[in-house]
């Protein structure tokens, strides 16, 4: 019998265990152009907070007592399509479960790159792209530009750290914790701010651009929120470009970020621009070329961290609000 995680409350404030329930799938036949997946690898991520409250969002909310959705990846072990084959490896919005029943036309052929094919979950998946996206083309990053990143031991984090220094940019990168930090600082953070220190965010961005020689910051590539993107505001350079993705900082508190230094944002010309990967969908061929050339050049790395067990997706998913992950969350089923 296949087996589903379902939401069984809607949380206040941090998601608990109780909130969450297995379920039985009906195993039922494929009808015309439908196929079978066995899943292999499930992701959790930050958004999918928001999916758990009963509002109005650029995605609906999870409905009570049916089978959650996420990126999985997983072998196709029937088909009743031409053009998906049993053994294809393939990437799907049917996580949360063990088997998925899906039509044909919502899976993704995993793309012809030597990695493991969970890294299309994290680097080489939707985390990849909002990362060189937001950089690339909604904060128009260039050669030379000093980047702050927030949360950039994670997915998207440490992608953008990678992707800015491939192409010429200065990094200042924030993580919590010395392992953390090390881990940004290997992948060519010029500097890196542990913002789990007695030192606030604010002082500390202050003195790791002084320090890297920009005296500001001309990006700032947003996964938090909150004393993040003050901080950001308090040492933006003129015509700094931020590209907002994410608030984590405020999912599970409802606190509103306080700006404090907002009105620098008039006098500095500062633009701030919020998005959805899902704007550049469309333009996943340019993505796959561009980061399968730094990939074959040998200058991007990925690290993973992995739950084994269907059974661990809640653990997983609160881990992402715990500081629980370094690079992607996933669990392996």
């Amino acid at each position: 019998m296949a087996r589903a995680w379902s939401l069984k409350a809607r949380p206040q404030g941090m998601p608990k265990h109780t909130d969450f329930a297995m379920i039985d799938l009906d195993q039922s036949t494929l009808g015309a152009g439908e196929v079978r997946i066995a899943n292999r690898w499930l992701s959790v991520d930050p958004y999918m907070r928001g999916r758990m409250n009963d509002v109005k969002s650029y995605v609906p909310p999870f409905a009570l007592g049916e089978a959650m959705q996420g990126g999985a990846v997983g072998e196709v072990v029937e088909s009743n399509d031409d053009g998906i084959k049993v053994g294809d490896m393939v990437l799907h919005m049917a996580g949360w479960r063990d088997e998925a029943v899906v039509p044909a036309a919502q899976v993704q052929k995993l793309p012809a790159l030597d990695v493991p094919p969970q890294a299309f979950l994290g680097q080489l998946g939707m985390p990849g792209m909002t990362g060189y996206f937001g950089l690339l083309q909604v904060a128009e990053a260039k050669a030379g530009d000093t980047v702050f990143v927030s949360a950039a031991a994670g997915a998207v984090g440490s992608t953008v750290v990678q992707v800015a220094k491939a192409k010429g940019m200065t990094v200042i990168g924030s993580a919590g914790g010395a392992e953390k930090c090390a881990w940004v600082k290997s992948l060519g953070a010029d500097a890196v701010i542990d913002y789990k220190s007695d030192v606030p965010v604010v002082k500390a961005l202050g003195e790791a651009a002084h320090a890297v020689g920009s005296g500001g910051i001309d990006v700032y590539f947003d996964n938090v929120g909150g004393e993040h993107l003050d901080a950001a505001l308090a040492h933006a350079n003129m015509h700094a470009r931020f590209a907002v993705c994410g608030m984590i900082d405020v999912y599970n508190s409802g606190a509103a970020t306080q700006l404090k230094y907002l009105a620098r944002l008039i006098g500095n010309r500062v633009q701030i621009h919020g998005f959805i990967v899902s704007d550049y969908m469309n333009r996943a061929e340019e993505f796959y070329k561009d980061m399968g050339g730094m990939l074959a050049a040998g200058t991007l790395k990925r690290q993973e961290t992995v739950h084994e067990g269907l059974e661990t997706m809640p653990d997983a998913f609160l881990g992402l609000f715990s500081g629980g992950n370094t690079g992607k969350m996933l669990v392996k089923v």
